[in-house]
């Protein structure tokens, strides 16, 4: 009797022993083939955040020439299907997931997504070259929206169905007002409303400012030359109107400003791990600032200067 107890117990002892160095070399394995040096990560992203992503990858990938990393650019709505499927790990949006949605991965992953805000985006007003309305007050843009504004003005949104621009207008602006279906309505992206309000004097577009307000971007810069970027009623106590340059995003002197976050279902030293790293690094935070937002994990000095005229 005690011999039998005493080989059931060495099989029990063995059979541990295996898992164990089973999942010590799974593990292995995974940290060989998916690090923050090497690999291959599926991310979806906002695409109002398209230039600055497209910059950031480009470079951590010059660092880590091993690490492949593919994004995919659609609405924010469609990012937030993804996070839930298994072959996407991270994604790149304008909102930290809810307490309902961090218990729903809680109790499909056992741990919590790691969540960090790492830029201040805005929301740029634009218009026509021809248009002779480049300033709006916010109750000008309403009323636009909602169809109690005269004349022919129209607004267009880089989407309808998940756009971040949209649901933060109908949330920050609109309140509980609906948007007038006649007066508003969504198109195919940031590249399309810009190319809408191009050939339509009567057509206010709004997008993310990171697709219009790099002077150093040769693309934006081509994008200027077809349209005006508007100035905005200032969140101050002056009688001002402000465009979404960096300083105004950082002052919050402009009215239309929003956090950048990356949301990542990885518990371990991945690549998703070491992306999200890079972004929130000096060299990461940078290349935000290059992109004229604004950094949310570095100290930005905002000095005062005089033009000579």
């Amino acid at each position: 009797m005690i011999k039998r107890l005493l080989y059931l117990s060495g099989v029990s002892v063995l059979g541990i022993l295996v898992v164990v160095m089973q999942g010590c070399s799974g593990g292995a394995q995974r940290a060989d083939i998916d690090n923050a040096d090497s690999g291959v990560i599926h991310i979806s992203v906002d695409e109002t955040f398209k230039p600055l992503i497209d910059s950031e990858i480009q470079v951590y990938e010059a660092l880590h020439p091993k690490a492949k990393i593919i994004a995919e650019y659609k609405s924010q709505g469609a990012c937030f299907k993804d996070l839930e499927k298994d072959s996407t790990r991270m994604i790149i949006v304008t909102r930290p997931l809810t307490d309902k949605e961090e218990r729903f991965y809680k109790e499909k992953y056992y741990f919590y997504p790691t969540i960090s805000k790492i830029a201040y985006d805005a929301i740029a007003i634009i218009t026509s070259k021809e248009s002779t309305d480049t300033t709006f007050y916010q109750a000008d843009l309403k009323s636009i929206l909602d169809g109690s504004a005269g004349g022919n003005q129209k607004a267009v949104f880089d989407g309808v169905t998940g756009s971040s621009v949209l649901t933060y207008i109908q949330d920050s602006l609109m309140r509980s007002k609906p948007l007038d279906p006649n007066r508003a309505f969504g198109v195919n992206g940031s590249k399309e409303v810009i190319d809408r309000v191009q050939h339509d004097k009567n057509l206010i577009g709004f997008i993310g400012v990171s697709w219009i307000g790099n002077p150093e971007d040769t693309m934006q810069l081509s994008f200027l030359d077809k349209v005006n970027i508007d100035a905005i009623q200032c969140n101050c106590p002056e009688k001002t109107f402000v465009k979404p340059y960096q300083a105004n995003i950082v002052t919050m002197r402009y009215p239309f400003v929003r956090g950048v976050y990356y949301i990542l279902k990885e518990n371990y030293s991945g690549l998703g791990s070491g992306f999200g790293n890079f972004l929130e690094s000096e060299r990461g935070q940078l290349i935000i600032r290059r992109s004229y937002l604004a950094p949310a994990k570095m100290n930005f000095t905002i000095r005062t200067a005089i033009l000579n005229q």
